[in-house]
This record gives C-alpha cells, structure tokens and sequence, in this order.
C-alpha cells in the first residue's frame, strides 16, 4: 500500500513539474514585427528604428529570418534598400543565440550574436551585444517585437 501511494504522489510530482515546464516555455515561434529598436555604442543611446521601413522576425523550430524593406520606396535605390538575413539559433531559458549564416553584407555572416529575451503577451524584447570585428562593430543593441497574427480573412 506504502509502494503504491509513493508511486501515485510521484505520477503527480511529474505531471505538475511537467506542465509547470510547458507553461513557461517561452513562446518564440512565429513572425514578429520590429517596433522599436536602440542601440548603445560607448555611453550613447540612440534609437535605430525607422517608421518607413518595415522589418519583420520569422523563427522557426531550427532557424530565424529577418526582412527589412521601404514601406513607400521613392525613387532612390539607397531608400529603397531591402536587407535579409537568418540562420540557426539557440534558445536557453531566456538566452537566445544567433548564428547568422546568410546576410546581404557578407562581412556579418558567420557571426555569433548573444540576447536574453524576455516575451510577455504578444511582445517579444531582446537585448544583446553586437559585435563584428571585421567592422569595428560593438554594442548593445535592443529590440522590441510585436507579435504578427494572421488576418480572419487568410
């Protein structure tokens, strides 16, 4: 009887452990939108987002991607600038790891950038070091994320 009762109250300790893991899982899947971003270099903040372009996320199981167009391109081929980029990722508790593998900018590729996130509802936030030696390139960059949700009339 003792045997059986310590089995039940260990079935339950891993039920209530295992949806207590599924429940704070972090949500990242998905297509997220950019609506803000800043950037620390030395001892300036400044933001880096821009209102006329449009910048989405997509993270998959495996990989991420990002796109980054003009909303109303102008005649301009500097303004009408479309950046790409993605690869595989890590995701640890809230460390998040890109390794970018393809970018427009060859000289961006096969680096490691390193994030913590942080997602509540349908905002996704990451905060990390950029860095490129190639480039001179090291900062804290900081991006906030909305959440894309797919239209009733798909």
């Amino acid at each position: 009887m003792k045997f059986n009762c310590l089995l039940s109250l260990l079935a339950v300790t891993f039920t209530v452990a295992g949806c207590a893991k599924k429940e704070s899982a972090l949500p990242l899947m998905g297509t997220w939108e950019l609506i803000s971003a800043t950037t620390t270099e030395k001892d300036t903040t400044f933001s880096t987002f821009d209102p006329s372009h449009k910048m989405i996320k997509i993270i998959n199981p495996t990989h991420f991607a990002f796109l980054n167009h003009a909303i109303s391109p102008g005649k301009d081929s500097v303004a009408n600038a479309f950046t790409a980029g993605g690869g595989k990722y890590t995701v640890a508790d809230s460390n998040y790891t890109e390794h970018l593998d393809y970018y427009i900018d060859n000289k961006w590729e096969n680096n490691t950038f390193e994030f913590v996130i942080n997602i509540v509802n349908d905002t996704l936030i990451q905060k990390g070091i950029e860095k490129v030696d190639k480039l001179g390139i090291d900062r804290v960059i900081v991006e906030k994320y909305k959440r894309v949700t797919q239209s009733a009339d798909l």
